[in-house]
């Protein structure tokens, strides 16, 4: 079991910037790829970014893609948001899989979500 809490959430204006932590704990945080998702009022949860066991390889959605940093230490996970836009106003969720099925939306764990919100 691999238990992982968010924080970082906020209120920010478009163009501003934030920075989500997830911290995992439980079985070994090395054996999971990691990952972040969001999901909009009204929308289904997107894939956002994830990085592979070792940190070695990022993935990013293309709508985030050179703005949005995903990176690991110990069992720390971080998403850094830059250039922030009113659409990328969601709740936002850190996932761990043993699998790589993080980019086709699927993780066997979940975090509880911290709400970002950007105003124009």
């Amino acid at each position: 079991q691999v238990q992982l809490v968010e924080s970082g959430g906020g209120l920010v204006q478009a163009g501003g910037s934030l920075r989500l932590s997830c911290a995992a704990s439980g079985r070994t945080f090395s054996n999971y790829y990691m990952g972040w998702f969001r999901q909009a009022p009204g929308k289904e949860r997107e894939f956002v970014a994830a990085i592979t066991k070792n940190g070695g390889s990022t993935y990013y959605a293309d709508s985030v893609k050179g703005r949005f940093t995903i990176s690991s230490a110990e069992n720390m996970v971080y998403l850094q948001m830059n250039s922030l836009k009113p659409e990328d106003t969601a709740v936002y969720y850190c996932a761990a899989d043993p699998y790589s099925r993080l980019q086709r939306g699927f993780a066997d764990y979940w975090g509880q979500g911290t709400q970002v919100t950007v105003t124009s």
